[in-house]
């Protein structure tokens, strides 16, 4: 091991694990979980393998496609669903119960509303993720996603009248880029910036953390999609970058010659995970 003098130290960013939508998810799976009720979900309730599982076992079982399902919970994950889903779980006999990230809630009220101000709805996010699906499934008009500066298609050059939104977890700057684009081409532009605080904040610590340290380790599930801007982020501003979902991951000899590593997580990765990772770092002779 190392002697006290040359210890690798370990620096923890502050925003580092879940966000108040994610935990606010969790904790009401649970407590609808122990009730006794069966209840279901379309999906996981966030993106991770390890908080996906400890649902799973409380008794919240994942379903691919609604049913006929008279006295049965239908629980909304943290990213949103689109209505007319919940129309029609409502229908066949589901009790919705939202959980729903109220962030992501507040975006489809605001895409709600530029809709019926009849202006074209324009999704800067990622095309397959959840939450994109989400605000696209409460409109009535099939909206434009973009998912980067160099996929922003001709067809806008034929808009007028447009109202932006963003997906809540989105690289602000990469997001900025396309709104500049859409900027020069569409002449009646409303643009409300829906990437949520925490995202904000968690990836304003990821721009100066990699400068500051010598290795960069950012622990998430690969299917999710914060951790994997972080993850970007933090490689752009220094190649020692390492993304891992847990402890056995991590192969000693990246922290070799190292004085410094710094440790971010995204926002749906558990404090356990973080400290089983943190202590493991600790432990390493690199």
């Amino acid at each position: 091991m190392r002697d006290r003098q040359n210890r690798l130290k370990i620096n923890l960013a502050k925003s580092a694990g879940f966000c108040f939508g994610v935990k606010r998810a969790i904790e009401l799976a649970f407590k609808i979980a122990s009730s006794g009720k069966k209840v279901c979900m379309l999906g996981d309730i966030v993106h991770n393998e390890k908080v996906a599982e400890q649902i799973r076992k409380a008794g919240v079982k994942k379903i691919t496609k609604l049913s006929p399902a008279k006295g049965r919970i239908l629980l909304i994950r943290a990213h949103g669903i689109g209505a007319d889903v919940i129309r029609r779980a409502s229908g066949l006999g589901y009790k919705i119960i939202d959980a729903t990230c109220p962030m992501v809630r507040e975006i489809h009220k605001i895409a709600v509303d530029m809709e019926k101000a009849r202006r074209k709805i324009i999704v800067i996010g990622d095309k397959e993720h959840d939450e994109v699906r989400g605000i696209v499934g409460q409109l009535k008009a099939k909206p434009l996603v973009i998912d980067g500066v160099n996929n922003i298609p001709g067809s806008i050059k034929k808009i007028k009248r447009a109202g932006v939104v963003i997906q809540s977890t989105q690289n602000m700057d990469e997001a900025l880029k396309i709104m500049r684009k859409l900027k020069k081409t569409i002449p009646d532009l409303k643009f409300v910036n829906t990437v949520c605080r925490p995202t904000r904040i968690k990836q304003r610590e990821i721009k100066i953390m990699p400068a500051q340290n010598d290795v960069m380790i950012i622990i998430g599930s690969k299917n999710s999609a914060n951790t994997r801007r972080l993850y970007e982020i933090a490689k752009s501003l220094n190649r020692r970058s390492y993304w891992v979902n847990a402890k056995e991951e991590i192969k000693p000899e990246w922290l070799g010659g190292a004085k410094k590593v710094g440790v971010t997580a995204g926002a749906s990765t558990p404090a356990s995970t973080i400290r089983e990772i943190v202590e493991y770092l600790s432990s390493i002779n690199a």
